[in-house]
């Protein structure tokens, strides 16, 4: 049986005349006695069909059962709409079609929220009903443009001679930043798998084996907290190339996303992506994944600061801390209240409080103009760009926190600020430091990971001045979110176990940990490189969205749960009893 010929929303004013078959869902229905009146919805839109009781008498009886979300297969013929019935908002407003045959396929219990776009519908009751949800064209739209841009992905890394492998999802418990997802063996009693959070082992694997070229719309697990663009399990476009520099990775990457963009939203990407060093995106914007469609950069202040007779200034200076301000246009008009608001987004990351200094058309307002003398402080209005209706605000602290504290101000006060913040600022974020200190744990950690190639003189520097030491990685930022991290990868064993050493790992914990690409190191491993870049924060991006959650199909709540599935939940004693597993 046929149950379609047609689109419903593909049908036009010069198809007036034809007899149609379409088949859909019931958006909606409105009786007006001898007419009948339904939307009907299919993933391409919506058309309106008329039931006449004068010419179809048994269709129309039939329609008077229908409701909303039943689905439906019909016939009838396009006919222009009388100038009266014309909807303009709809791009099939200008034609219906009069049905001739109807026959329902499935009724449906009312749905607990409306198939409508612009609906106030709490998310967990639209997880919880995620298959009515997607029948919103916004929703379907979503997730045609994550589709696309798979296409557009897959296509352009095709071309480019990049070649498509899947890589294991059981596998090998290693450290990679998060804590793992781990599968019991019922096979191998007491033993376990653990859900890769990224392919990172096994694309350096497939580089030592000589493919040079690999890419992966890869599946990764993360059991981490999660919030607005993280979920427990992501998707990522995974790149993986031999015998290239830096650059060969950023131009392959910039290409793919200029032919995505230009696919789905026919934009055209300005190229090549700018490029900042982590410790100049830190200086400038207190971000290593900054902003970059607005300016109110950060200037560093630290050698006039000393020159007051301030002891938050002096303090900070003295304990090897550093001063830094910037300028927010037009936010004189801020009260001291709305000052006390914004130091509260500066305090999370450990500030004492931030210092302000309203620039008016009648001189400076601070608390600061006691402790210096006026040309000190004009100097300082200067340093930081501040004109008559500008308000000024400084931190001091340790560089760290300063460096924090003003990212998250600059990011606040242009929203308070309304600042426009439109279109597409892609931005390399480069040349990040391969170690940092974790206070808790007192020990280094890699700041990407261990794999990623050091930029270093002698391997002994590894070791002398690990905190100094940079890297060849670099992360890819789009309008302030990071898309993704990449690296070039060690291909000297010297140097991966000198990296080793230096977090702490012995012999036994790299051979437990690490001993397969150890040892597939010593088969001839050419120089490579790569990226894995999240589709999903990718796609949330292009669709105007705030949350993954909205171009994922079937997505987690923040917890990790599924209101829809009522996933994680518990196992019979059975299944446990077969994995040799016993719960607390």
């Amino acid at each position: 049986m046929r149950y379609r010929d047609e689109w419903c929303g593909n049908i036009r004013e010069e198809d007036v005349g034809r007899t149609v078959k379409l088949a859909g869902w019931v958006q909606r229905r409105r009786d007006h006695g001898g007419l009948i009146f339904v939307d009907l919805r299919d993933r391409s839109g919506i058309i309106q069909v008329v039931f006449e009781a004068e010419t179809r008498p048994l269709v129309h009886r039939l329609a008077e059962d229908l409701r909303g979300e039943y689905v439906l297969s019909l016939s009838g013929e396009v006919v222009a709409r009388a100038p009266e019935r014309v909807n303009p908002n709809l791009p099939t407003g200008q034609i219906e079609v009069v049905a001739t045959t109807l026959e329902i396929l499935a009724t449906a219990k009312t749905p607990p929220f409306m198939v409508e776009d612009d609906l106030d519908v709490d998310e967990t009751l639209r997880l919880k009903y995620r298959y009515i949800d997607l029948r919103r064209s916004h929703m379907f739209g979503n997730l045609r443009l994550r589709h696309e841009v798979v296409r557009a992905v897959r296509e352009y890394l095709g071309n480019q001679g990049f070649i498509d492998v899947e890589t294991p999802i059981l596998t090998k418990s290693t450290p990679e930043g998060a804590r793992d997802f781990l599968v019991p063996s019922r096979m191998q009693p007491g033993e376990f798998y653990a859900l890769p959070q990224s392919p990172q082992l096994f694309k350096q694997l497939l580089m030592v084996a000589g493919f040079e070229r690999y890419y992966q719309i890869a599946r990764a697990f993360r059991d981490e907290d999660l919030r607005a663009d993280r979920q427990p399990e992501h998707t990522q476009i995974d790149i993986e190339m031999s015998f290239i520099e830096e650059s060969d990775i950023h131009e392959a990457v910039e290409g793919m996303f200029a032919a995505a963009f230009e696919r789905t939203l026919g934009v055209t990407l300005g190229r090549p992506f700018p490029r900042l060093t982590y410790h100049e995106a830190m200086a400038r914007y207190g971000s290593d994944k900054p902003d970059l469609r607005f300016a109110m950069e950060i200037a560093d202040v630290t050698d006039m600061a000393s020159r007051f007779d301030f002891r938050v200034f002096a303090d900070a200076i003295t304990s090897g801390g550093v001063v830094r301000g910037l300028c927010a246009k037009g936010g004189a008009r801020f009260s001291r209240k709305d000052i006390d608001d914004l130091s509260s987004d500066a305090t999370i990351f450990g500030a004492r409080g931030v210092l302000p200094v309203w620039v008016e058309e009648q001189g400076l307002r601070s608390p600061l103009q006691k402790f210096g003398t006026p040309e000190l402080m004009n100097s300082l209005v200067e340093r930081l760009g501040g004109e008559a209706g500008d308000l000024l605000l400084m931190v001091a602290d340790r560089k760290p926190v300063v460096e924090a504290s003003l990212g998250a101000l600059r990011l606040s006060l242009a929203q308070r600020l309304g600042v426009e913040r439109s279109g597409w600022a892609f931005a390399w974020i480069v040349d990040f430091p391969m170690f940092e200190y974790d206070e808790h744990e007192r020990r280094l950690k890699a700041q990407h990971h261990p794999f990623t190639m050091p930029r270093i003189d002698e391997v002994s520097d590894l070791l002398e001045r690990p905190l100094e030491v940079g890297t060849y990685a670099y992360d890819l930022v789009l309008n302030g979110v990071e898309l993704g991290s990449g690296s070039l990868r060690i291909s000297n064993p010297q140097i991966q176990e000198a990296v080793f050493e230096a977090l702490g790992l012995d012999s036994e914990q790299i051979k437990a940990k690490f001993g397969f690409l150890v040892e597939a190191m010593a088969y001839g491993i050419p120089p490579h490189g790569g990226i894995g870049l999240g589709l999903d924060r990718a796609v949330m991006l292009m669709a105007g969205e705030s949350s993954i959650r909205d171009v994922i199909a079937f997505p987690k709540t923040q917890s990790g749960s599924c209101p829809m599935t009522e996933a994680p939940s518990r196992v019979s004693p059975e299944q446990l009893r077969e994995l040799r597993i016993r719960t607390l």
